[in-house]
C-alpha cells in the first residue's frame, strides 16, 4: 500500500497523523473506528477540551464526516456535544489524542447540542455553517486522491 503525503493532496479529507507511535495492530492509517471513541481532544492553545464520543459516517459516499467531541457535565448530565469536520483534527499517535486547530475557547462559544437534540447532519446549510466555523471545506466538496494514478503520474 502507498502512504501518500497529505500535502500532495490539499482538497483531502481526513484527518492528518502526526508521530511515531505505532502499537498492535492495524493503524494508524486504517482503524476500528471504537478504538478511537474516548480519545482526547486537545485544542490549538494546549487545553483538553473533550473527548471524542462518536465518528459520523456518511453512509452514501463511505467518508467519515464528523467526530462528535464530548465537552464537559458529570455522568452524562450537563454534557455539551459539538460536531468537528474530521479534516480539522489531527491523531497524534504518540500522546495518544487529537488535536484541533482552534483555540478551547472558540470550540466553548459554539452552541453546540445535547444529547437528546442533534441537528440534521445531512442538512447541507447546517454543515456548511459548521465546516465554515473550524474554517474547512466541507467534506462532500472535497477530491480523493486515488493513490495508484497518484504512483502513474510519478508524484
Amino acid at each position: 500500500m502507498t502512504t501518500l503525503d497529505p500535502k500532495m493532496n490539499p482538497a483531502r479529507s481526513g484527518a492528518d497523523i502526526v508521530g511515531g507511535g505505532v502499537g498492535e495492530g492495524p493503524g494508524p492509517e486504517v482503524m476500528a473506528a471504537a478504538t478511537l471513541d474516548g480519545n482526547k481532544v486537545i485544542s490549538a492553545d494546549g487545553e483538553h477540551v473533550g473527548k471524542i464520543s462518536d465518528i459520523m459516517l456518511d453512509v452514501r459516499s463511505g467518508r467519515i464526516a464528523y467526530a462528535v467531541l464530548s465537552e464537559g457535565g458529570f455522568l452524562g448530565m450537563g454534557t455539551n456535544l459539538h460536531a468537528i469536520p474530521w479534516s480539522a483534527l489531527t491523531l497524534d499517535t504518540d500522546e495518544k489524542v487529537f488535536r484541533v486547530d482552534i483555540a478551547a475557547q472558540r470550540i466553548k462559544d459554539d452552541p453546540g447540542f445535547d444529547k437528546d437534540h442533534w441537528p440534521s447532519m445531512a442538512d447541507e446549510t447546517w454543515s456548511t455553517q459548521m465546516h465554515q466555523y473550524y474554517n474547512r471545506e466541507p467534506y462532500w466538496m472535497t477530491t480523493s486522491v486515488d493513490p495508484v494514478a497518484v504512483r502513474d503520474r510519478g508524484l
